[in-house]
């Protein structure tokens, strides 16, 4: 059994882009709105007419939890990690993972960027803190 996503005609576009180091984002042109996980319909008002847009990457800490104990694979090789929830620029909060910080650093609202971590064969968006 292993942790690594799914890749499907649907989300082909979203993992390609990410194999570029890019975050792409569905966004509503009904209402107006961005969503993430990536789905074909808005979740906010239900339309249909949703495309793929870029994300400048940009993100805040909304919440953690460090994880020392995790059986499955990959992520018994990585403990302790921090599992987040962040707010993305663009307004949708995103579960992922912070890389590159202490856990002494973490702090509601801290700004991030994306990163991106391969896993097995895709790239996978984690968040760390923003450089100045």
């Amino acid at each position: 059994m292993t942790a690594t996503p799914d890749v499907d005609a649907f989300t082909r576009t979203y993992w390609d882009a990410a194999a570029e180091g890019r975050l792409l984002l569905r966004h509503c042109t009904a209402c107006d709105r961005a969503h993430h996980y990536p789905r074909e319909f808005c979740p906010h008002c239900w339309s249909e007419s949703v495309e793929w847009r870029p994300s400048p990457g940009r993100a805040t800490l909304y919440t953690w939890s460090v994880v020392h104990s995790n059986d499955l694979p990959p992520f018994g090789d990585r403990v302790p990690y921090v599992a987040a929830v962040v707010d993305l620029a663009e307004g949708p909060r995103m579960m992922t993972e912070i890389v590159d910080c202490a856990e002494a650093d973490l702090r509601v609202g801290m700004d991030l960027d994306v990163a991106f971590r391969a896993e097995g064969d895709v790239q996978v968006p984690v968040f760390r803190p923003r450089r100045s």
